[in-house]
């Protein structure tokens, strides 16, 4: 599925219900390009600054459950925020987009739109907010519980040891022991052990 603008009203399909105003008073007051994209492996949104004749841009994987979705959308709304009051002169990820990104999801919780373990596990970082939902693993651990999990996939975590997993690209692993935060597995076709996050999806091989 390519990239593909969503017509504003459409845009309450895919957030928290309770959310739909606050995120409109941004796109509108700053005339952000919104498009939800296919499932990217390594990036869950997108933040591109405005120049020339061309507008803010923000893209969103459009495979996220309604949290984990609206919570990317403010992290990349926090990214625009940054620019508009700092442009290049500060690090993406630095003190003032922290402090940004702290800010709108303070604004967001006391909407009360999230559910308490996910309100609760907010709430513990938007002084210190990681780079990515993807770098906060008791934020994704608590956000994937709401996933919808129809196309068969099951963490690694979940994979009992020295049972066969496959990702994509048809590449097939045996679960080894676990590492620290981390889970040694054998590439069967290989023989090369690779290291992988216990929260990543892959499709258990029964």
């Amino acid at each position: 599925m390519p990239k593909k603008e969503v017509p504003l009203k459409q845009l309450e399909d895919y957030i928290p219900e309770g959310s739909y105003e606050g995120v409109m008073h941004y796109l509108y007051l700053y005339k952000v390009h919104l498009t939800v994209t296919r499932k990217r492996e390594s990036i869950l949104g997108d933040y591109r600054h405005k120049h020339y004749d061309k507008a803010h841009r923000i893209s969103v994987n459009g495979n996220l459950n309604k949290y984990s979705f609206l919570i990317t959308l403010l992290h990349e709304l926090a990214h625009m925020l940054t620019f508009e009051k700092f442009g290049h002169k500060v690090s993406p990820h630095g003190k003032e987009w922290k402090y940004e990104f702290g800010l709108i999801l303070k604004e967001f919780i006391s909407r009360k739109i999230f559910p308490d373990e996910i309100e609760h596990t907010l709430l513990k970082s938007v002084s210190n907010p990681a780079a990515s939902s993807c770098g906060d693993v008791k934020l994704l651990r608590v956000l994937k519980k709401y996933d919808d999990k129809k196309d068969g996939t099951v963490l690694v975590e979940h994979v009992p040891e020295n049972a066969l997993f496959r990702i994509r690209g048809e590449r097939i692993f045996r679960r080894g022991e676990k590492m620290r935060t981390r889970y040694k597995c054998l590439e069967v076709g290989t023989k090369k052990w690779f290291l992988f996050s216990g929260l990543y999806e892959v499709e258990l091989i029964k």
